[in-house]
């Protein structure tokens, strides 16, 4: 898989993702819900009824950000304890103002960690869980393999990332639209160009379908399930630890 950075600079890409985050944490909700038009909120959902569905309750969010599913995992899933864990200090700062907002401090710790090497215990959770962050690991077979270290014998990995349209004519708009249209938007309200040509390049360069699902399949995780969204522009992976160790 092709390494693809946010800027043409010295550094590894691990420092790199975590100084874009933190360039733009102030006004990532925003420019998500508009360049997605909402359509992410619909995406979050899915995985949280995916996730109440297997009965996990102990939940780790990896690449948690700004929290937003970490909060809808909260509401969503009765009885469940959260945690979310990301690289990027801003992005946390954002996601914490947005938890105590809700009144939901207790509920949803935030830790500053490196989703490759997580700061948890072997076994700790039912379920782990990330949102378009697999994408923007320095080396994804290593963070495969950690996540599935903190979770329980049969626990669960729900990831959702972006994916690639196949079919004539969407697929083609889709492009245009991440090529063109999405930097220039995100350049204008960001005030950081590399951020979002950063993005598309990173889906592209991303295995998605049944290359991601052999990469967890290389990492241990079995019965994997894979749920195509919105024309395939995103996937939804659920994969398994064994039930044994």
């Amino acid at each position: 898989m092709e390494t693809v950075k946010p800027y043409h600079a010295e550094g590894s890409k691990k420092e790199q993702v975590a100084d874009m985050f933190n360039a733009i944490s102030g006004r990532y909700d925003l420019l998500n819900r508009t360049l997605s038009l909402g359509i992410d909120v619909l995406w979050r959902k899915r995985t949280v009824a995916a996730i109440r569905k297997l009965g996990a309750k102990e939940i780790l969010d990896v690449a948690t950000g700004t929290g937003d599913l970490a909060i809808a995992l909260h509401k969503g899933i009765r009885d469940s304890k959260i945690q979310g864990v990301d690289i990027s200090a801003g992005m946390l700062d954002v996601g914490r103002k947005k938890i105590t907002r809700k009144g939901l401090d207790p509920h949803i710790p935030l830790h500053l960690g490196d989703g490759e090497s997580l700061p948890f215990e072997a076994g700790q959770f039912d379920a782990v869980t990330v949102a378009f962050g697999v994408r923007n690991f320095e080396h994804l077979a290593q963070g495969l393999v950690d996540m599935k270290r903190v979770l329980r014998p049969g626990g669960a990995l729900a990831v959702l990332e972006f994916s690639q349209p196949e079919r004539f004519p969407f697929r083609q708009f889709y492009f245009a639209y991440f090529k063109h249209i999405l930097p220039t938007i995100g350049k204008w309200v960001s005030k950081d160009a590399s951020a979002y040509t950063y993005l598309p390049a990173s889906v592209e360069a991303f295995p998605y379908g049944e290359g991601f699902a052999n990469k967890l399949r290389d990492a241990g995780y079995t019965d994997i399930t894979i749920k195509p969204l919105t024309f395939g522009i995103a996937s939804l992976y659920i994969a398994h630890t064994p039930n044994h160790i």
